[in-house]
Protein backbone atom coordinates (compact mmCIF):
# COMPACT_ATOMS: atom_id res chain seq x y z
CA UNK A 1 0.00 0.00 0.00
CA UNK A 2 1.45 3.13 -0.81
CA UNK A 3 1.98 5.76 1.40
CA UNK A 4 -0.87 8.38 1.60
CA UNK A 5 -0.26 12.46 0.21
CA UNK A 6 -1.22 15.45 1.92
CA UNK A 7 -3.20 17.19 -0.36
CA UNK A 8 -2.43 20.81 0.33
CA UNK A 9 1.17 20.80 1.16
CA UNK A 10 3.97 20.29 -1.18
CA UNK A 11 8.04 20.80 -1.69
CA UNK A 12 9.16 22.26 -4.77
CA UNK A 13 12.99 22.11 -5.58
CA UNK A 14 15.07 24.00 -7.56
CA UNK A 15 18.43 22.17 -8.62
CA UNK A 16 21.33 24.00 -9.94
CA UNK A 17 24.27 22.39 -12.10
CA UNK A 18 27.52 24.05 -13.79
CA UNK A 19 28.28 22.14 -17.28
CA UNK A 20 31.88 24.08 -17.24
CA UNK A 21 30.42 27.04 -19.05
CA UNK A 22 26.59 28.12 -17.69
CA UNK A 23 24.74 27.97 -14.87
CA UNK A 24 21.93 25.41 -15.67
CA UNK A 25 18.50 24.45 -13.66
CA UNK A 26 16.86 21.24 -13.70
CA UNK A 27 13.36 21.44 -14.82
CA UNK A 28 10.06 18.85 -15.84
CA UNK A 29 8.33 18.96 -18.78
CA UNK A 30 4.74 18.78 -18.25
CA UNK A 31 1.94 18.20 -20.65
CA UNK A 32 -2.16 18.62 -20.19
CA UNK A 33 -5.30 19.64 -21.95
CA UNK A 34 -6.11 23.04 -20.49
CA UNK A 35 -10.27 24.07 -19.89
CA UNK A 36 -11.09 25.40 -23.73
CA UNK A 37 -8.97 22.00 -24.83
CA UNK A 38 -6.38 23.23 -26.03
CA UNK A 39 -3.06 20.91 -25.65
CA UNK A 40 -0.26 22.48 -23.10
CA UNK A 41 3.25 21.18 -22.58
CA UNK A 42 5.34 23.70 -20.42
CA UNK A 43 7.73 22.89 -17.98
CA UNK A 44 8.19 23.11 -13.53
CA UNK A 45 10.48 22.45 -10.98
CA UNK A 46 10.64 18.93 -9.48
CA UNK A 47 8.23 18.74 -6.69
CA UNK A 48 5.96 16.68 -4.69
CA UNK A 49 3.22 16.91 -2.32
CA UNK A 50 4.25 15.19 0.80
CA UNK A 51 3.48 11.74 2.33
CA UNK A 52 1.51 11.72 5.42
CA UNK A 53 4.04 9.87 7.39
CA UNK A 54 7.73 12.08 5.98
CA UNK A 55 8.94 15.31 6.70
CA UNK A 56 9.11 18.02 4.65
CA UNK A 57 13.06 17.40 4.10
CA UNK A 58 12.76 13.32 3.82
CA UNK A 59 10.11 14.49 0.99
CA UNK A 60 12.51 17.02 -0.68
CA UNK A 61 14.94 14.37 -0.48
CA UNK A 62 12.68 11.78 -2.24
CA UNK A 63 12.11 14.45 -5.10
CA UNK A 64 16.01 14.33 -5.57
CA UNK A 65 16.36 10.74 -5.74
CA UNK A 66 13.79 10.30 -7.90
CA UNK A 67 15.36 12.55 -10.81
CA UNK A 68 19.22 12.29 -9.82
CA UNK A 69 19.12 8.92 -8.47
CA UNK A 70 20.85 9.92 -5.44
CA UNK A 71 20.29 11.80 -1.69
CA UNK A 72 23.80 12.78 -1.08
CA UNK A 73 22.93 16.49 -2.82
CA UNK A 74 23.63 19.70 -0.85
CA UNK A 75 20.07 20.94 0.20
CA UNK A 76 18.62 24.27 1.87
CA UNK A 77 15.41 25.58 2.60
CA UNK A 78 14.80 28.48 0.52
CA UNK A 79 11.24 29.84 1.43
CA UNK A 80 7.77 28.61 2.20
CA UNK A 81 5.05 30.16 -0.75
CA UNK A 82 1.38 30.13 0.63
CA UNK A 83 -0.40 32.57 -1.27
CA UNK A 84 -3.72 31.49 -1.74
CA UNK A 85 -4.17 31.58 -5.19
CA UNK A 86 -0.80 30.59 -6.52
CA UNK A 87 -2.44 27.58 -7.92
CA UNK A 88 -5.68 28.00 -8.94
CA UNK A 89 -7.51 27.65 -12.44
CA UNK A 90 -6.22 25.07 -15.37
CA UNK A 91 -2.97 24.75 -12.75
CA UNK A 92 -5.12 23.77 -9.78
CA UNK A 93 -7.53 21.43 -11.75
CA UNK A 94 -4.05 19.77 -12.90
CA UNK A 95 -2.84 19.28 -10.19
CA UNK A 96 -5.84 17.62 -8.88
CA UNK A 97 -5.66 15.20 -11.54
CA UNK A 98 -2.21 14.53 -12.11
CA UNK A 99 -1.98 13.34 -8.50
CA UNK A 100 -5.59 12.25 -8.16
CA UNK A 101 -6.92 14.51 -4.86
CA UNK A 102 -9.01 16.90 -4.32
CA UNK A 103 -7.68 19.92 -2.60
CA UNK A 104 -8.45 23.94 -3.36
CA UNK A 105 -5.02 25.17 -2.21
CA UNK A 106 -1.64 24.11 -2.02
CA UNK A 107 1.18 25.58 -0.18
CA UNK A 108 4.72 24.38 -1.06
CA UNK A 109 8.01 24.74 0.95
CA UNK A 110 10.82 25.37 -1.97
CA UNK A 111 14.63 23.82 -1.15
CA UNK A 112 17.21 24.33 -3.55
CA UNK A 113 20.11 22.14 -4.56
CA UNK A 114 23.54 22.17 -6.04
CA UNK A 115 24.97 18.81 -7.77
CA UNK A 116 27.81 18.26 -10.18
CA UNK A 117 26.74 17.66 -13.16
CA UNK A 118 27.87 14.73 -14.98
CA UNK A 119 26.78 12.67 -17.86
CA UNK A 120 24.95 10.37 -15.67
CA UNK A 121 22.50 13.00 -14.04
CA UNK A 122 21.57 14.29 -17.33
CA UNK A 123 20.89 10.74 -18.32
CA UNK A 124 18.67 10.10 -15.31
CA UNK A 125 17.17 13.41 -15.74
CA UNK A 126 15.89 12.32 -19.23
CA UNK A 127 14.51 9.56 -17.93
CA UNK A 128 12.42 11.32 -16.16
CA UNK A 129 11.03 14.11 -18.91
CA UNK A 130 13.66 16.24 -17.13
CA UNK A 131 16.21 18.55 -18.85
CA UNK A 132 18.85 20.15 -17.73
CA UNK A 133 18.42 23.97 -18.87
CA UNK A 134 20.86 27.53 -19.26
CA UNK A 135 19.46 29.26 -16.26
CA UNK A 136 19.67 32.99 -18.44
CA UNK A 137 17.06 30.90 -20.73
CA UNK A 138 14.24 30.58 -18.41
CA UNK A 139 11.64 32.90 -19.38
CA UNK A 140 8.48 30.84 -18.09
CA UNK A 141 7.39 27.98 -15.92
CA UNK A 142 4.29 26.56 -14.72
CA UNK A 143 2.98 28.23 -11.67
CA UNK A 144 4.51 30.41 -9.38
CA UNK A 145 7.86 28.57 -10.15
CA UNK A 146 10.03 31.45 -11.95
CA UNK A 147 8.75 33.25 -8.76
CA UNK A 148 10.85 30.33 -7.04
CA UNK A 149 13.18 29.92 -9.44
CA UNK A 150 14.28 33.98 -9.17
CA UNK A 151 14.03 33.71 -5.36
CA UNK A 152 16.48 30.86 -5.27
CA UNK A 153 19.10 32.35 -7.60
CA UNK A 154 18.71 35.54 -4.97
CA UNK A 155 19.89 32.99 -2.19
CA UNK A 156 22.49 31.31 -4.51
CA UNK A 157 23.93 34.80 -5.33
CA UNK A 158 24.25 35.73 -1.62
CA UNK A 159 25.52 32.78 -0.26
CA UNK A 160 28.10 32.52 -3.02
CA UNK A 161 29.75 35.83 -1.53
CA UNK A 162 29.52 34.48 2.07
CA UNK A 163 30.26 31.27 1.70
CA UNK A 164 32.07 28.18 0.10
CA UNK A 165 29.09 26.87 -1.48
CA UNK A 166 30.53 27.07 -5.25
CA UNK A 167 32.74 23.54 -4.19
CA UNK A 168 28.79 21.90 -4.48
CA UNK A 169 29.03 22.41 -8.23
CA UNK A 170 32.52 21.12 -9.33
CA UNK A 171 34.51 18.23 -9.29
CA UNK A 172 36.68 17.33 -6.32
CA UNK A 173 39.21 19.06 -8.45
CA UNK A 174 38.97 21.72 -11.00
CA UNK A 175 41.28 24.51 -12.17
CA UNK A 176 41.28 28.17 -11.02
CA UNK A 177 39.74 29.37 -14.67
CA UNK A 178 36.90 26.95 -13.89
CA UNK A 179 36.42 28.31 -10.47
CA UNK A 180 36.23 31.37 -12.11
CA UNK A 181 33.61 31.23 -15.03
CA UNK A 182 31.41 29.38 -12.26
CA UNK A 183 31.71 32.70 -10.67
CA UNK A 184 30.93 34.73 -13.58
CA UNK A 185 27.91 32.66 -14.55
CA UNK A 186 26.07 33.16 -11.30
CA UNK A 187 26.68 36.49 -10.80
CA UNK A 188 25.67 37.69 -14.71
CA UNK A 189 29.51 39.38 -14.50
CA UNK A 190 33.08 39.61 -15.67
CA UNK A 191 36.23 39.34 -13.43
CA UNK A 192 39.50 40.33 -13.59
CA UNK A 193 41.47 37.20 -14.46
CA UNK A 194 44.47 38.68 -12.09
CA UNK A 195 42.55 39.95 -9.10
CA UNK A 196 40.55 36.69 -8.94
CA UNK A 197 43.02 34.70 -8.51
CA UNK A 198 45.28 36.45 -6.31
CA UNK A 199 41.86 36.31 -3.73
CA UNK A 200 41.45 32.63 -4.23
CA UNK A 201 44.53 31.34 -3.56
CA UNK A 202 45.09 34.24 -0.46
CA UNK A 203 42.19 32.47 1.38
CA UNK A 204 44.44 29.60 2.23
CA UNK A 205 41.60 27.00 1.34
CA UNK A 206 42.37 26.37 -2.13
CA UNK A 207 45.57 23.48 -2.57
CA UNK A 208 47.54 22.62 -5.67
CA UNK A 209 46.94 18.62 -6.30
CA UNK A 210 50.35 18.84 -7.86
CA UNK A 211 48.23 17.62 -11.35
CA UNK A 212 47.66 19.50 -14.50
CA UNK A 213 45.32 19.06 -17.59
CA UNK A 214 45.84 16.71 -20.41
CA UNK A 215 45.09 16.91 -24.22
CA UNK A 216 44.30 20.62 -24.26
CA UNK A 217 45.50 22.64 -27.02
CA UNK A 218 45.95 25.35 -24.76
CA UNK A 219 49.12 25.39 -22.02
CA UNK A 220 48.02 22.79 -19.37
CA UNK A 221 46.28 24.19 -16.08
CA UNK A 222 46.99 23.09 -12.87
CA UNK A 223 44.54 21.24 -10.79
CA UNK A 224 43.68 22.51 -7.55
CA UNK A 225 41.21 21.27 -4.43
CA UNK A 226 39.13 22.81 -1.81
CA UNK A 227 40.43 22.47 2.02
CA UNK A 228 36.88 22.00 3.45
CA UNK A 229 38.52 20.34 6.77
CA UNK A 230 40.46 23.29 7.01
CA UNK A 231 37.79 25.41 6.54
CA UNK A 232 35.25 24.02 8.96
CA UNK A 233 37.89 23.90 11.78
CA UNK A 234 38.31 27.53 11.30
CA UNK A 235 34.95 28.21 10.86
CA UNK A 236 34.45 26.59 14.53
CA UNK A 237 37.48 28.36 16.07
CA UNK A 238 35.93 31.62 14.86
CA UNK A 239 32.63 30.82 16.52
CA UNK A 240 34.19 29.94 19.65
CA UNK A 241 35.96 32.99 19.93
CA UNK A 242 33.54 35.30 18.88
CA UNK A 243 31.26 33.59 21.46
CA UNK A 244 34.13 34.03 24.17
CA UNK A 245 34.33 37.36 23.44
CA UNK A 246 30.84 38.21 23.17
CA UNK A 247 30.54 36.72 27.28
CA UNK A 248 33.30 39.16 28.28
Amino acid sequence: MSPQTNHSLSVDCVIFGFDGHSLKVLLVEREFVDGRGEKIVDYKLPGNLIFENEDLRTSAYRTLAEYTSTRDIYLRQLHVFSRPDRVSGDELRWLNEYYRVNTTRVVTVAYYSLVKLDSRLIACAADKGARWFDVESVNRLAMDHKTILAQALEMLNRQLMTEPIAFELLSSRFTLRQLQMLYEAILGIEIDNRNFRKKVLSSGYIRETGEKEKNVSHKPAAYYTFDKQKYQKDVRQKFRLNFINWQL
